[in-house]
């Protein structure tokens, strides 16, 4: 576990004295995520806070290991996400957890979000507006996460991650291009490798979509300890 010294400046007497206290890597990264939190949870501004609150629906942050390596990003939580403020805990969130056990990669060593922190109504794909107000949200749990991998969940998911690491010229339809491995632009900042997958959804009416999860998770194991 890495752990950081930080020094707390204080004035008495006219005299400057100093605190030191040691935090974890862990600690560092609580903080500005349960500020992500906060602020998502008082966002009155958006267009589906008002639906959000007319059903009593949680908003959806995240789950996992704030030093997880891999990061899964759907697109917008369903019903039951929105009930109990668990990502893919329904019929989607199954398939995910049947998925990662297919390479022993527990849940927990993982993190997993949503473009949209809040569910639109009737599950219906994001709109541009919507994408708009929650993706700094999201930029913001990459900048805090730091995940080597980033598994963007269906096309909404890889438009935005593909966009915002340089890789616009590299879109194509999901159907071209899941299970690719992609290298982030360089001059973006440190590499973070993106592989487009097919939303665990998409798999619940279509078994052929199922096996080529399967066949594209294979390709993760080279990412795990």
């Amino acid at each position: 576990m890495v752990s950081y010294i930080y020094y707390t400046r204080f004035i008495a007497k006219n005299r400057s004295f100093y605190y030191a206290e040691v935090m974890s890597e862990n600690q560092t990264k609580e903080e500005p995520l349960k500020q992500i939190r906060d602020e998502v949870i008082n966002l009155k501004e958006s267009p589906l806070y008002e639906y959000r609150v007319i059903n009593n629906y949680y908003p959806v942050i995240g789950q996992g290991s704030h030093n997880a390596k891999i990061m899964f990003v759907g697109e917008g939580p369903g019903r039951n996400e929105a009930e109990t403020g668990v990502p893919f805990c329904g019929a989607a969130g199954k398939i995910l957890d049947e998925l990662l056990a297919s390479i022993n990669l527990p849940r927990q060593e993982v993190y997993i979000t949503n473009i949209l922190k809040d569910r639109p109504p009737e599950n219906r794909d994001p709109l541009p507006e919507e994408i708009k107000i929650y993706g700094p949200f999201l930029d913001r749990q990459i900048d805090i996460i730091q995940p080597e991998v980033i598994i963007p969940l269906g096309r909404f998911s890889m438009a935005y991650i593909m966009g915002r690491f340089g890789l616009k010229s590299e879109l194509k339809p999901i159907g071209q291009i899941h299970g690719q491995i992609f290298s982030s632009n360089p001059l973006l900042g440190p590499s973070v490798k993106i592989i487009p997958l097919y939303h665990p959804a998409v798999s619940v009416y279509n078994a052929n979509t199922k096996e080529d999860l399967k066949k594209d998770f294979q390709i993760l194991k080279q990412f795990m300890n």
